[in-house]
């Protein structure tokens, strides 16, 4: 079901069509793109980690686009660990930039997202504007191949996580120059009780 202000989209995915759903901000030329947790797990764009970095972008004036990944949701196809997740984010970039003429990105993601956000980042032509990553999934997917990373990140981390190592995202990051992590003590995977605090410290970034 869609909020008001919410525009329901179908984009062309390279598996099939890809659900989406689209808000538009003030600053013209500026989407932020996010993506969901593992599907395997029950992730989907409707996540509320993934709610809260939407509304985070879309109050700092960013129009902001959510989609589900393939064989999610109305998105057609079926998973594919990480590898045809990260050409969906890719295409739907693609459309991005043609449908609503955008000229800076911001790209953000949650756990399985973060991995996708990040490599869909390693892949563009240039480095997105913001990239903002939440307990990205560093063990479990191939992060290792993304580094070095190709230009500057924000990782939102709990130092309570139960799904994603702490210690290994920490040292995932711990040599990149660029890269700045935010740590949330007592925090579990989901932000339960910090959403509040981690919507904040989002948009502390992305008005860096």
């Amino acid at each position: 079901m869609s909020r008001p202000g919410e525009e329901q989209l179908i984009i062309d995915g390279p598996a099939g069509p890809l659900e989406a759903v689209l808000t538009r901000g003030e600053r013209v030329g500026l989407v932020a793109i996010i993506c969901h947790p593992n599907p395997v797990q029950g992730g989907t764009m409707q996540n509320k980690v993934v709610h809260t970095l939407m509304r985070a972008a879309r109050d700092s004036g960013a129009s902001t686009l959510r989609f589900n990944f393939r064989g999610v949701g109305g998105s057609v196809g079926e998973h594919d660990y990480g590898v045809g997740e990260v050409q969906d984010c890719l295409a739907v970039i693609a459309w991005a930039r043609d449908a609503l003429q955008m000229q800076h990105l911001w790209l953000m993601g949650f756990s399985f997202g973060g991995y996708v956000a990040a490599a869909a980042a390693s892949a563009l032509p240039t480095w997105p504007d913001r990239l903002v990553l939440v307990a990205p999934s560093v063990e479990k997917q191939r992060f290792a191949d993304l580094k070095p990373m190709g230009g500057p990140v924000v990782v939102m981390m709990g130092e309570a996580d139960e799904v994603v190592a702490p210690q290994a995202v920490f040292a995932a990051f711990a040599d990149e120059g660029t890269a700045e992590v935010v740590r949330f003590a007592d925090t579990g995977h989901f932000f339960h009780g910090q959403l509040v605090p981690l919507k904040s410290a989002v948009e502390q970034h992305l008005g860096a």
